[in-house]
């Protein structure tokens, strides 16, 4: 049986991602801060009181599942503090960059053990990081996603030799509690994709930055 650890996942895309890869025989570990009801119904193990922007918790989880090898590592927690010109938040800044960008990178490296030839990383980002493909307003967020565009090239760089493979996955505008439900899809037809484009992941497309759609994104 494979294995996969999803971070945030106890609502939203995340949540869809531990159903369907549940459905498709995986061993799903999810690590947030707090189950939900919705959590709490599926047949996988919840790890509570991890934050992606605290160090010792991530390494508590690390140890705590020493032993355990991930085939598939999903970084998807994730926050959205919306902010315009005229309305900067620099603290709100600094969050969004620890958890959307450092969050994935203390992740990975500290699961970097559980890892071996053939797993794969996912990280959840966002076509907001896109510089080439980007407007105006939301700086905290966009900042953060275009940061963690590098941290997810620098990764596939780094861990190739290893033969580990990685991908920076944009789920689609998508109807959560992030965005207020707004948006054009829902939080399972965007699981979808984003399972699909992390099976056709492999050693020669690795780095690369996709649209759950399969659309390749530009930097």
């Amino acid at each position: 049986m494979k294995t996969t650890l999803i971070t945030g996942a106890n609502r939203g895309i995340g949540l869809e991602l531990a159903k369907l890869l549940q459905d498709n025989g995986f061993h799903v570990i999810v690590a947030c801060r707090n189950s939900s009801p919705e959590l709490d119904a599926l047949n996988c193990q919840i790890e509570t009181n991890f934050d992606v922007s605290n160090t010792n918790s991530i390494q508590q989880l690390a140890q705590k599942l020493a032993g355990t090898k991930l085939d598939l590592l999903i970084n998807n927690a994730g926050i959205l503090g919306s902010m315009s010109l005229d309305k900067l938040d620099y603290d709100a800044i600094r969050q969004q960059f620890e958890v959307n960008t450092l969050g994935p990178l203390r992740v990975s490296e500290n699961f970097l053990p559980h890892l071996s030839k053939g797993s794969k990383i996912a990280i959840i980002t966002s076509r907001m990081g896109s510089i080439a493909d980007g407007s105006g307003g939301q700086y905290g967020y966009r900042i953060s996603k275009t940061a963690v565009n590098m941290v997810g090239s620098c990764l596939a760089h780094d861990l190739k030799d290893q033969g580990i493979a990685v991908a920076l996955l944009h789920p689609g505008y998508v109807r959560t509690g992030m965005t207020d439900n707004n948006g054009l899809i829902d939080a399972d037809e965007s699981a979808r994709g984003l399972i699909q484009r992390i099976e056709e992941l492999n050693m020669n497309n690795t780095g690369g930055f996709w649209h759950a759609d399969g659309t390749q994104l530009p930097w």
